[in-house]
């Protein structure tokens, strides 16, 4: 008794120490319970803990298992946190104890991220349809381009994304599989997504960080005086807001539709879509700061053949914008994610951005 009550309290000041109240990998130490392979958890409070694993744990920590673990994490490798999808935090698992990819043993790994040449053969969304097929995907560092072909003796390739534009999120819920990635890029002003996974986390991962190595290899060569450091924001970005709202027209008389929108503070961009899974946007508002003509207000006048009565009035320097939401809390999400876009200073890509999309109207 006088043993257990000793590694309790041993237990309970290790927890208390700097590093140790969350989990060491991505703040939640649930997902390792589904790996016993590579972790144990167990309670503090609840489980039996022998005094060799008291003795080990004194020893060690998360801050002294992070520094043998992490020792070599490149930086474009993303580390998931805690509201990640599984396969991103599971595979994170897998990287740092599995494979002991950042330990410095072993480069294998980093070098086939960052190699000129990444393939890797995809489920597809049909631009038009529903059905995934596969195609294969062939990501260029050298040319900082990620080409995909409809077949596998096709010589010439169906698309040709540059890394300019290019974001990656995965979106499980969103394409229904668990290994879900949605690609976002610029085509003749408009956004175009391709929608993709894979059977095998891993190799939707390691696609994954592939494609954060080569965009960070473009931003690091369209930026020579800044580093990696100061790029990593950059290099991919998961979306401020997104969701439904009613959208009536310019004039405001034309009846209100239903529409998906997705606010990215990184391009400042508000896109519509007419369903979560279009291969291509609607239209897209620029939101710039508020020195540029720029606000944001809850609308509370009533509208007419809108079934939602949450409002939002977006003003611009051409057009004054009208969203309905279908509950408050909705409404003051959104709110919330325009104000925090507009707060933000314009960079000169903004304003680059900005002219294109106001050319195009």
């Amino acid at each position: 008794m006088a043993s257990l009550e000793r590694n309790n309290k041993i237990l309970l000041e290790l927890v208390r120490q700097p590093g140790n109240n969350l989990c060491a990998d991505c703040g939640a130490a649930g997902m390792h319970r589904n790996l016993p392979a590579i972790s144990k958890v167990k309670s503090i409070r609840l489980d039996h803990w022998e005094d060799s694993l008291v003795e080990f744990m004194q020893q060690k920590g998360n801050n002294a298992a992070k520094a043998v673990f992490e020792k070599c994490i490149p930086a474009f490798f993303y580390q998931p946190h805690e509201n990640d999808c599984p396969v991103l935090r599971e595979q994170w698992i897998r990287a740092k104890y599995e494979r002991r990819e950042f330990t410095g043993e072993n480069i294998y790994f980093q070098k086939i991220y960052k190699s000129d040449l990444f393939e890797a053969t995809l489920w597809k969304k049909g631009r038009d349809n529903k059905q995934f097929l596969k195609k294969i995907f062939l990501l260029s560092q050298k040319e900082f381009t990620l080409r995909y072909f409809i077949r596998e003796d096709s010589k010439i390739p169906k698309a040709v994304i540059n890394m300019k534009a290019l974001n990656a999120v995965f979106q499980p819920e969103r394409i229904g599989h668990a290994h879900g990635l949605q690609i976002s890029y610029t085509e003749d002003e408009h956004t175009r997504n391709i929608f993709v996974y894979h059977e095998d986390g891993q190799t939707i991962v390691s696609f994954f960080n592939a494609l954060r190595a080569t965009r960070l290899a473009y931003l690091l060569e369209k930026h020579p005086m800044l580093q990696e450091k100061d790029l990593l924001h950059q290099i991919t970005a998961q979306c401020l807001k997104e969701g439904y709202m009613e959208k009536t027209g310019p004039t405001q008389r034309e009846p209100f539709k239903k529409r998906w929108f997705t606010l990215c503070s990184r391009n400042r961009k508000l896109l519509y879509f007419k369903s979560p899974l279009d291969a291509t946007d609607l239209g897209a508002v620029f939101i710039g700061t508020e020195n540029h003509g720029y606000s944001v207000s809850e609308n509370t006048s009533r509208t007419r053949g809108g079934r939602w009565h949450c409002g939002i009035t977006l003003e611009t320097p051409g057009r004054q914008f009208v969203f309905m939401c279908e509950q408050v809390q909705e409404q003051k999400e959104w709110l919330q994610a325009f104000r925090k876009v507009i707060s933000q200073p314009m960079t000169p890509e903004d304003y680059a951005n900005e002219a294109i999309l106001r050319r195009g109207k």
